[in-house]
């Protein structure tokens, strides 16, 4: 076969997992993981069950490939806008972060709590998204991904804060999301006040013009 056709074939076999990875995200978004066979999801995708097989080895392998696009979606709409403001793009994250939840409550769901029981390879997707969250927040307020133990310590807290907090905000289908946004930065702001206080290389970051107060009625 000609390098020409060879690198055919891997652009359809990328386009074609691509499209399985696609209908997984919808067919896990609205059934449980145990629920779903091999054979219904061949049956959604209108394929032959080896198929699966052959791209993802197993049922739980394309169900990592799912999670990891996930993941994938998320971190890029929380570090989108890298052009904005330091202050700016802080606020523009937290909105990405809830934006995704908001519009991809299944596949948030699995990646903040674990996913299907104690799932180590999930659990290890789970932790690579909050370590680049953190470094997406630090590069934000401070203009670098490194910083020291302690402030990433903080911020490990708030983040831990965020996923319960919009958690129990997708349970209860309120406030609206702006409100919860400027919840979460407010915290943040408290956040990294705290982290200067206990290093000195972690100044406060000057403060943004942010929106108005929003009630956060229940």
């Amino acid at each position: 076969m000609s390098s020409s056709h060879q690198r055919g074939a891997t652009e359809r076999a990328q386009i074609r997992r691509s499209e399985l990875i696609a209908i997984g995200r919808k067919l896990f978004a609205d059934t449980s993981y145990d629920a779903l066979s091999v054979d219904d999801i061949a049956q959604h995708a209108g394929i032959a069950k080896g198929l699966i097989y052959y791209y993802f080895k197993s049922k739980r392998g394309y169900y990592l490939a799912v999670i990891e696009e996930s993941v994938a979606e998320l971190v890029t709409r929380a570090a989108g806008e890298r052009q904005l403001p330091r202050a700016e793009r802080v606020h523009r994250t937290v909105d990405g972060y809830l934006c995704y939840a908001e519009h991809h409550q299944a596949a948030f769901r699995t990646i903040v709590t674990g996913g299907v029981g104690f799932d180590t390879e999930v659990q290890a997707i789970r932790d690579a998204v909050r370590e680049e969250l953190i470094a997406t927040i630090a590069e934000g307020a401070y203009g670098r991904r490194e910083i020291p133990l302690m402030a990433r310590l903080a911020l490990l807290g708030w983040l831990s804060g965020v996923e319960q907090i919009t958690l129990d905000w997708l349970a209860r289908r309120r406030p609206d999301r702006e409100a919860v946004c400027a919840l979460l930065v407010r915290l943040l702001r408290a956040t990294l006040r705290t982290i200067a206080e206990f290093e000195p290389t972690c100044p406060e970051p000057p403060p943004a013009a942010e929106p108005a107060a929003v009630p956060l009625t229940v």
